[in-house]
């Protein structure tokens, strides 16, 4: 009796791989080269080469997920390449998980261990005292040790908003989710159309958050450990938003203009509700840990 085996697509050689990587450097130099004359204050071509690796990249991006839906509209793909997909995907939101937890880290070291040291905890009172002298271990710390003083951001107003706003994205993608699993294409469109205006909204309220930071508040990325954590976090979260957001915008556009996707078959749109529900549960970790405690 002879085996039956599932076939398994190989898609033909392609070009984006190259494509990527020439991207990838161009941005790598250019950034290289940005700093340097930014330092030195002197005109170059650091920015222009940053630019031109952007629109090699999202050149790149479209041509490859181009082939992708086609390929995947045509049914070429095997239920073994549906769980490669999957795993994919799984293993890249956890590599986020561990991107976001090193940054989480490094709070939760600053708050616990560095500040109380510089204090004179744990015996180090005298290392403390030619370090930093009458240091106090305060978190939020406002003051750097050149005596430069700034406000904390509160959590009550934008913050509070923005976090209401993600929850109720979060709402409105999970009925977009039992929309397409019942064929409800009306009540999928709206509800997915909801979550992609509450996301840009969100993004709205976080550079109104970084204007008022820096012209109210004295709050910047320059201003001591504070400063340090409470930028690079919020903006790289801020950046997987804008990510999220262009990812449900991509389905949405696919669902209105190509009528894609069907009840039995959408993991592209399940894989960017994924990445929005994660999202969505790190900005409730910085809301706690950032603004509140």
């Amino acid at each position: 009796m002879s085996e039956q085996h599932q076939h398994y697509y190989v898609p033909e050689q392609s070009p984006w791989p190259i494509v990527g990587a020439v991207a990838l450097f161009l941005i790598a130099f250019g950034a290289g080269h940005f700093v340097n004359e930014v330092t030195k204050d002197q005109p170059g071509y650091g920015g222009y080469l940053i630019l031109a690796g952007v629109a090699v990249l999202l050149f790149m991006l479209v041509g490859w997920f181009r082939n992708v839906i086609d390929e995947s509209m045509h049914n070429l793909y095997s239920p073994q390449m549906d769980r490669s997909f999957r795993q994919g995907m799984s293993w890249f939101i956890f590599s986020e998980v561990m991107f976001f937890g090193a940054f989480f880290g490094a709070l939760f070291y600053a708050r616990l261990i560095a500040v109380p040291w510089l204090d004179g905890a744990s015996n180090n009172a005298m290392t403390a005292a030619v370090l930093w002298p009458a240091f106090e271990a305060v978190w939020p710390l406002l003051t750097t040790p050149d005596g430069t003083q700034t406000q904390a951001m509160p959590w009550q107003g934008i913050p509070l908003y923005n976090t209401l706003i993600l929850l109720t994205s979060s709402v409105t993608l999970q009925f977009a989710h039992i929309a397409m699993e019942k064929d409800k294409r009306g009540q999928l469109k709206l509800m997915l159309f909801l979550t992609i205006a509450l996301g840009f909204l969100f993004l709205c309220f976080q550079v109104y958050e970084y204007i008022h930071a820096y012209r109210d508040l004295g709050l910047k990325l320059d201003s001591g450990v504070y400063g340090n954590t409470f930028f690079l976090l919020t903006g790289f979260h801020g950046l997987h938003v804008t990510l999220g957001a262009v990812f449900l915008t991509v389905i949405f556009l696919r669902i209105v203009l190509k009528n894609h996707f069907t009840a039995h078959k959408h993991f592209a749109f399940q894989a960017a509700a994924w990445y929005w529900h994660f999202v969505d549960v790190v900005w409730l970790c910085l809301f706690v840990f950032v603004y509140v405690l």
